[in-house]
């Protein structure tokens, strides 16, 4: 599924991605070619619609803007407010990570012998344009944050599953984990035309 009014340039980089994926590539291949597209997408900020490019003061936003039909990938918008982080996180699958507004910042995380958890090194900062990766391979573990306390980042993420629906996990400071799915946000002017859901 797309946006209904899906902008061109992703609509290429999802026949691109899915182009790729046909030939079955091995995660080197996906990773580095996958990359160098979703480095083409996010090298223009003129697609992204202006509904899923919204910021919320609670937390940070996960617009849906493709789920391939085979469901070999998810394409979503990340919106930070300022200042907004995630807490330690995994994905379990591989993943790509584009900088397409603001910046942000990704800590890596290694477990150690005793079960917790160690940051590998300093944060990763990524700049509108720039591109980094995830994998259980290489590296699953990390927390991101918007590296502005005063204005909005947006990047774009894209998964090799349906990510909403992936069930992965937090991480404590012992390095225990807390299962979770994520699922994804409702844009605002849908979520207007909602009806309330009231508990019963």
């Amino acid at each position: 599924m797309s946006h209904p009014a899906t902008p061109q340039r992703l609509n290429v980089f999802v026949a691109s991605l899915s182009d790729l994926l046909n030939r079955e590539p091995d995660e080197g291949t996906l990773i580095e070619r996958g990359g160098e597209l979703l480095q083409q997408l996010v090298s223009h900020d003129d697609w992204l619609p202006n509904e899923l490019a919204q910021p919320s003061s609670e937390r940070y936003q996960q617009y849906l803007l493709h789920l391939d039909p085979a469901r070999r990938f998810s394409v979503v918008s990340f919106v930070w407010g300022p200042g907004q982080s995630t807490p330690v996180h995994d994905h379990r699958v591989w993943g790509l990570i584009g900088m397409l507004r603001g910046a942000e910042a990704s800590q890596g995380f290694s477990r150690q012998a005793d079960g917790s958890l160690h940051a590998d090194g300093d944060a990763v900062r990524l700049e509108p344009g720039q591109v980094e990766a995830v994998s259980p391979r290489i590296g699953d573990i990390h927390q991101v944050s918007n590296a502005f306390d005063d204005r909005v980042s947006i990047s774009i993420h894209v998964y090799g599953a349906d990510i909403g629906a992936v069930h992965r996990a937090v991480y404590r400071e012992d390095g225990s984990e807390k299962l979770f799915i994520s699922g994804y946000s409702t844009p605002p002017s849908i979520a207007q035309r909602q009806p309330a859901q009231h508990e019963s």
